[in-house]
Parts: C-alpha cells; structure tokens; sequence
C-alpha cells in the first residue's frame, strides 16, 4: 500500500482512501523534519533543533522518544505504514518510495519542465509544470510555525521560488501555442503580487498585445519600469526592452485563425474577462482533439462533451472560450445554436434546429423531409467525413439534445446543461463546480481591477464569500464595481448579507442570479414528469435547512416520504444540480441557491406545512441523537423518547460501536446547534432539552469545548420559559455531568440536588439512584472518601429497593461497582479497590465501553501504582490511551498522561515524567485544558524543586 505524504502546504498523510491522523504539534513538526531528509539518516541532534530550536529541555532525550513513537504508532494505523521510521545508530531514517512525497514529485516535474524548456518545447513544459503546480496546497509547512521560518525555512523558500518559475514557464508555453486570451486574466494578478519579474511582466505585455490591448500592454511595460527604477534603481532588461519595441513597432500581432471559405463559424464572440478553468478546458479540448473511440462493429465514434454544471457556475462561457481555440481542427465549419431547455420563451424543438443545421451545411431547405427523425439521419450523413464542431448550448435533457449529435467520423459535439445526461451514451461529461477562491479572487480582480480588490482585502473576502464561487454572480459585482468607481468594495459587501436583499443585488440590467435559479426551479416544478414536481417540492422544503447536509434518512423526515422515496428524489435534484452531493449520501444546498429555496417556500408552501416539515426534522434529531448517545453511553437510564415518537417509516443512523456514534455527533454538531435554536422559536421545549440531553455520549470525550455546556444553558432557558419540569430535571442532571467533568465540583453539586428534588417530586427511584451514584463520583474527586462511599452505598441501595442492580444492565451493575472501588482507594482499601476494579474490567471489555473502560483502566492504574505493581499500572495505562487516541479524546488523552507522568515519578523515572508532564502540558494548552495545564506546571515544578 502506497502512503501519500504532502510538504506543499499544510502537512499531510494520506492512506488512499483517507487522509491519516497526525495529531500534535511536536509529533508534525518531527514528521516534517524527516520528510525533508526523506530516506537519509538524521541525526538525534537535528531533531532535537526541529523540536525545540536551541533550547532542548533536560528532558529532550526521553521526550523525543516518546514523540517517536506516537509518529510509528500513526504511521502504523495505516497499511504500509509499520516500520517505516527506523532507528539507526546515528539517528532515525523515514522510508518513503518513489511518488509518495509530493515535494520530490515537485521537483521531478521541474526538471522535466526546465528541461523542455531549453530545447523550447512548448507542449511539454506546459504539461510537466501543470503537473506540478497541481500538487501545490499552499505555503510549503504552512501550519508549522516556527519550523517552516527555521528549520525548514530554506526548503520552503526553494519550492516557492520554483513555484514561480514554473507559473513563468507556463504563461510563456502558453503565449507560444496561442492561448494568449486565456493568459491575460491569471497573469494580471500573479504580476501584481511580483511587481519586479520581468519575464512575467514580459509575458504578459506579449499576451495582451496579441489579444489586442496594445494599450494595456503598453501600460504594463510603464508600470515595470517604474517599479525597477523606484525599487533597485535599473532599467528593465533587453528581453523586455525588445518586447516594447515591437509593440510600438505594433509587431507580433497573429492574425486570425483562418476558416475555409463557405464554412459556417456560428460562435459568439469572446466571453469578457474570462478566467480560471485552465484544468477543465484543458481537459475539454483533450477531449474534443483526441482520436475518436472505436465502436465494436468497427466504426468510430464520434466525440460528445457535456459540460454540466447548476445555473450560473460558467458552462457556456467555458464551452465558447474553448470553441474558439479548437476552431482550426473543424475546418468544416463550428455550428452553435441556444436550445433554450430552461428559458420563459420554450425550448427549441430539434426539428427546427435539425433544419437549421441542414441548411447551414449546405443542404437545400426543399429538400428537407417533414419528420424530424428522418432529417436526423440526414445530418448524420451530412457531417459524415467533414470535421465540424457543434456547439449545443442549454439543453433541458438527453432526449432533447440527442437528434442533433453526429453518429461517427471526426466531427464532434460540445454541449452544456443543467442536467447531467448521464443517458447520453459515449458523452464523456465535465463537471464544472463553484470558483475556487483564487480564482474568484482573480476575475474580481480583472472586472474591477487589482489595485481596488488589494486595498480592501476584508471587504473583498466579503464580497467573494457573498457570491459562494458562482462566476455570474462575480461578473455581476465585478460589472457593477467597475461602473461605479467611488464606491468601495465595503458598501457593495454591505448589501450582499445572506437574507437581507443579497439576492436583490445580484442583480445587473438582464443578467440576474434569481432568475437564472428559477430557470432550473420553474422548469422542474412545472414539469409533465410527476417524480420532478414532486422533487420541486422537496427543493422548497431544503431551504428550511439550508445551511447544513442531509442523508436520505434525515431528508426522509423533513419531507414525510420513505427513506427510498428521499433519495430518488435527491437524485433528481443532484442531476439537475439543485444540490450538491459532496460525499456519498450527503446532500447540501450551495449557499445562493440555499438563499433562493429558502424563499421559494416562504412564497409556495403555506405556513403550517413549512412548520410541520420543520417539526418532523427536529423530531428525526432528537430520535437520532437518543441513539447516538445510547450507543455511544450505554447509559441505562435514557430520557424517556419523543410523543409521539418516528413514525415506522423513518430510519434512524445506526452504529457499530461508541465511537462511530460519538463521531456522527461532532459532524452533526452544527445541524444540533440549529435544531436546537428552531426548537426553541417553535416553542418545543419536549424537543429542545432532549437534543441538549441528547448530546450526552458527544460530551464524553468533547465535554472540553464548552458545546455541550452552550447547548445544556439554551435548552434551559427554553424549559424554564414553558414551565418544563421533566425537561429543567433532565438538564440540571446532565448540566451536573457537564460541570463534573470540567471539575466545576460546587455547581455539579448544586445542580445533583436540584435534579435529585425534582426527580424525587416525581418519583423516579431509577434516577434517584443515578444521581446518588453521581454524587458518589463527585465526593471521589474532591477526594471525600467517607461521603463517596456512602453516597455509593446508598445508590447500590436505592436500587435494590427499585428491584434492580444499577438498573438492571451490565453497565449500570459496572458503574455502580466502579463507583465503590473508587471509594475503597480513598479509604486506603487498595487491594479490595483493585479486586472490584478488575471485575469492572472484565464487565466492560468487548462490549463497546470504550469511554468507560479507558476511565476504569486509568483508575485500576492508579490503585496498582500505589500498590507498587508497576508493569500492571503500565499496560493498564497503554490500554487506556490507546482507546483515548482512537477516539479523538483529547480530554482523556491528557487524563492518560497526568496518570502516567505520576507513575513515572512513583517508580523514580524522573526523564520519563517529566516528558509525559511536558506531552500533557503541549495538549491541555492546545485544547485549552486550564485545570490540567495547571497540573501539569505543578508537576514539572515539583520535579525542578527536586533537582529531577
């Protein structure tokens, strides 16, 4: 199995399916330090300067060895990734093949493209620096600090400068195969950012010439010059100086390309101010170019590219910049034609564009026979050894294009939609999907120039994030800026806040988003198929929940349609890109369409359905949380579920184990956060508590964050402003766990005895005994073992007296058990507490405890410590960090290492404790853990005092 280790930005690993976990920032910054000196040996000392620069703690030889292993122990989670760092007698070596490094892969290409460069073959310098530039992710060890600006800082000034001279010999490859137009956009802004390189300059005074803005590119060379002569004080070089004279001289303009006489060029002009798309149309002409595919029978089929993309995204700008650059490999001709598949005015039947079509290439319009099948086949014949392109722009779906496509032989085809025509067969599609944000930045840039977008870069930011990536959208603020030049780009930002008239103001003369949406809506919602009105209908409905991703289950319930009926239907919907189907059974509303849904249902659907859509969603997360929580707590005692509860049609996620649920509740967090504020505004607080309760198992190991206790204090609110007394119960009980964790001991007693009287009121003796079982625990940790083991009893005893051991479940008979061998520690009793310990164990283990058994095996590790067992208190503290990793307990993981730094200490292994007090002071800061980074002082302190 091939790792993939990337330099060229951020630090990353990848197994091939996924990327791999390296947490900590000492254990990146030793990754890092190793791939720069990939299969070589580094010596103990360079990675010690990595780690710590020039100021080694004393403790810097057991600490890199514990950094050691935490990497080996990561890079072994994936396959191929064990024994990959050796140990070597001088040092550590890293193995890393052939193409696993993007930073050597970089450099090969480099080489390639500066060979090529000097034997000035274009093709191939264009194609080794694309390849290179792909592998770029940013700022080489980006999110390193102090390491990428010491340490590595020599390496990552050498990439970026190859960087920019591959984006050099790019730009110069291009202007020498003709691409000027495409140039001028990207290298606009790239020559803003490198005022002083005057080849790019030069590149782009040649680009802007040849596209016919010789005074652009006459003002290109001014603002050159003056930089050179204000900054170093010289005079452009005579490569530049040569360029200015053949402009003056008005040299070097191509004239052109030339079409045969007779030959139809139906193309509109240019698209103003296009950019980006470099990848896609690269891959669009590669396509339209290349030899056509052989059909079984021994024909050849023709070439089909459907660019398919949501309203707005560029598909037609991009399909006419590339006919224009593919129009000398058609020399019979370039048709083009608007099928009109979503407009107010009706689609273009394919009869009358056959007859058309027919008559451009010559065919006499007497001719034509009536049926429209039939003049199919007669364009079939007609472009039947000629080499014509066929541009069909906007068609509605594959029915509608599929008469107008040649059946073989070198013409080709390049259509645009909404849809996919996933049914067009042998059509190759290109997807085209929202700017990314260079390239947003860049046609700002070039609508309404560089200068005014660098000045304002907060507002800018603003405006780009507005716009969500949509190119029309951006022509539009761009066109607008442009025409108005006093105003900043602040006011413009202003008036594109998300709900308040955003939609309004993107909004230019005929050119209008809104109405490019409801194109594509319209269309589906007053379609003759029943399964697209249908689809229309649940579009609306997204837009109550528009901001967060849906599965089929969750959609389900917003709709009030089975699981398989909220799937097609988001399929449907998908294909015509009205969502967006980021990952395999998630789907989102892109922000503007979010916004236009939003309103689609405010205008169509009456008030008590969009309600009761919501209701049925919010009724979903509280079923789905309660079974996330179950599965990740096995807690035995469980709110009481939802009235009425999903109807039998509803799915629910299921779970293997604790942590996948505990990591569906971190991704789900945010939809929580607004479940929870809608719960409220609807007056629901029997669904806002229990979302709050809900979040019980995602608190286990994230009770850190402080979400739970933000979404604990809003559901309160809402309990105590309906006069909820289950619900203000259930919170008190589960606000007591949340401050008990964070060791906020006085108010989780506060708020044990006001969910105690509360649940007494009511006379729940299960949850009674809960709560004394809680107050146990709370009297362990502020170390009162008379009232821990009191308080313990007396909820073994209130059991018993319910007719049950802890509620009846293994969980509840361990945690109770827990809870004694805990107070027996504190009263001295070591090896009963050990004894009781190891039955919770074997209680526990295989059973999907994971937050539970790691707690227990800490715990047993103390007792064993004490007892002066130490390779027992060891494997027990292995055995816990390693479930705590696994899941992503940053909280635990640091309980971990206060238990094993103790233990180091207990045994006199001073080096050793001291690097685990140092581990568990770098987390705890970096998750803001106070009261262990307190600790954690406190014991590298009294190692200090003792000369340790």
């Amino acid at each position: 199995m091939v790792l993939r280790f990337g330099l060229l930005g951020p630090l990353v690993v990848h197994d091939g399916a996924e990327p791999l976990p390296v947490t900590g920032r000492k254990t990146r910054i030793l990754l890092a330090a190793l791939l720069l000196r990939a299969n070589e040996t580094v010596p103990k000392e360079v990675l010690k300067a990595a780690l710590w620069e020039d100021r080694p703690p004393t403790s810097a030889e057991a600490s890199l060895a514990n950094h050691l292993t935490r990497l080996r122990r990561c890079l072994a989670a994936a396959p191929g990734g064990a024994g990959r760092l050796r140990t070597l007698a001088d040092g550590y070596r890293l193995d890393v093949a052939d193409g696993e490094l993007d930073a050597e892969v970089f450099d090969t290409e480099v080489r390639a493209a500066r060979a090529a460069y000097g034997r000035r073959d274009w093709e191939t310098v264009l194609r080794h620096a694309t390849a290179a530039l792909a592998l770029w992710r940013g700022a080489p060890l980006a999110d390193l600090g102090p390491f990428a600006e010491g340490e590595g800082a020599l390496r990552a000034h050498q990439l970026g400068e190859d960087r920019l001279q591959l984006l050099e010999w790019r730009y110069e490859a291009g202007l020498h195969l003709g691409r000027h137009h495409e140039l001028v956009s990207p290298l606009t802004a790239l020559a803003a950012e490198q005022p002083l390189r005057e080849n790019l300059h030069r590149t782009l005074m040649l680009a802007l010439h040849r596209s016919g803005r010789r005074a652009d590119a006459l003002a290109v060379f001014r603002r050159l010059r003056r930089s050179l002569v204000d900054e170093l004080g010289v005079e452009p070089g005579a490569a530049v100086q040569r360029a200015y004279r053949e402009m003056l001289a008005d040299e070097g303009t191509p004239a052109a390309p030339a079409v045969p006489s007779g030959a139809p060029f139906q193309l509109p002009g240019e698209p103003e101010a296009f950019t980006g798309r470099e990848a896609e149309a690269a891959r669009i002409r590669e396509l339209l170019l290349g030899e056509p595919d052989a059909e079984p029978s021994g024909g050849r089929r023709a070439r089909v590219v459907v660019v398919s993309g949501m309203g707005g995204v560029g598909k037609t700008a991009l399909a006419v910049h590339v006919a224009h650059r593919v129009r000398d490999a058609f020399p019979d001709g370039v048709l083009h034609a608007d099928l009109r598949g979503y407009g107010v005015q009706g689609a273009r039947t394919a009869r009358e564009l056959l007859a058309r079509f027919l008559s451009d290439l010559g065919v006499h319009h007497d001719t034509l026979p009536d049926d429209a099948d039939d003049r199919a086949l007669l364009l079939r014949s007609a472009l039947a050894g000629r080499r014509v392109l066929l541009v069909l722009d906007n068609a509605r779906d594959a029915a509608h294009v599929a008469p107008l496509l040649p059946a073989g032989g070198p013409s080709a085809a390049l259509v645009t939609s909404r849809q996919l025509l996933a049914e067009l067969t042998g059509a190759v599609t290109v997807p085209l999907a929202p700017f990314p944000e260079e390239e947003q930045r860049a046609l700002l840039a070039a609508l309404c120039g560089a200068d005014r977008v660098g000045r304002e870069p907060e507002a800018a930011a603003a405006v780009l994030a507005a716009c969500g990536g949509l190119p029309l959208a951006l022509h539009i603020v761009g066109s607008r800026l442009a025409s108005r030049p006093a105003w900043p780009l602040a006011l413009l930002a202003g008036r594109l806040t998300p709900h308040r008239g955003r939609l309004e103001a993107l909004a230019m003369g005929t050119v209008d988003v809104r109405h490019t949406f409801a194109m594509s809506y319209t269309a589906m919602r007053d379609s003759d198929r029943p399964l697209e009105r249908e689809a229309a209908r649940a579009f609306r409905l997204l837009g109550l929940w528009a901001t967060h991703p849906l599965t089929p289950a969750a959609t389900a319930a917003l709709l009030g349609v089975p699981e398989a009926r909220a799937a097609a239907l988001l399929d449907v919907l998908a294909d015509a890109h009205l969502v967006l189907n980021p990952e395999p059974d998630r789907y989102t509303l892109h922000d503007l369409l979010g916004e236009y849904a939003a309103r689609c249902t405010e205008e169509e659907d009456p008030p008590e359905e969009r309600e009761a859509a919501e209701l049925r969603l919010l009724s979903w997360y509280v079923a789905a949380l309660a079974a996330s929580s179950l599965a990740a707590t096995h807690e035995t005692q469980p709110p009481p579920p939802l009235e009425p509860e999903p109807g039998p049609g509803w799915a629910l996620p299921s779970f293997t184990d604790d942590d996948e649920a505990i990591r569906w509740a971190v991704r789900e967090l945010p939809a929580v956060r607004q479940a929870l504020a809608r719960a409220d505004a609807l007056g629901r607080s029997d669904m806002a508590w229990r979302l709050a309760v809900g979040l019980f198992g995602y608190a286990g190991t994230h009770w850190w964050t402080g979400e739970w206790d933000a979404c604990l204090a809003q559901a309160m609110e809402t309990a105590r402003a309906h006069g909820d007394e289950l619900g203000r119960a259930w919170l008190h009980r589960r606000t007591a766990v949340a401050h008990g964790m964070a060791e906020r001991n006085e108010e989780c007693l506060a708020e044990l005895r006001l969910s105690l009287e509360l649940f007494t009121r009511r006379g729940d003796v299960l949850a009674q005994a809960s709560i004394l079982g809680n107050m146990s625990a709370l009297y362990q940790q502020v170390g009162d073992a008379r009232q821990s083991l009191l308080h313990a009893e007396l909820s073994r005893d209130t059991y018993l007296r319910a007719g049950s051991a802890g509620g009846g479940t293994v969980r509840g008979e361990a945690l109770v058990l827990s809870r004694i061998a805990y107070a027996l520690r504190l009263n001295g009793e070591l090896e009963r507490s050990a004894a009781d310990y190891r039955r919770v164990i074997e209680l526990l283990r295989g059973r999907g405890h994971g937050v539970f058994l790691a707690t227990t095996l800490t715990q047993y590790a103390d007792v064993l410590r004490e007892l002066g067992r130490r390779d027992g208190a060891f494997a027990a503290l292995e055995e816990a960090r390693d479930i705590r990793e696994r899941m992503s307990d940053r909280a635990g993981t640091a309980d971990c290492l206060v238990s094993l730094a103790l233990a180091h200490h207990h045994f006199g292994e001073w080096a050793e404790a001291r690097a685990a007090w140092e581990e568990c002071l770098e987390l705890a800061r970096a998750h803001r853990l106070e009261r262990r980074v307190e600790q954690c002082e406190a014991g590298l302190e009294e190692l200090a005092r003792d000369g340790r």
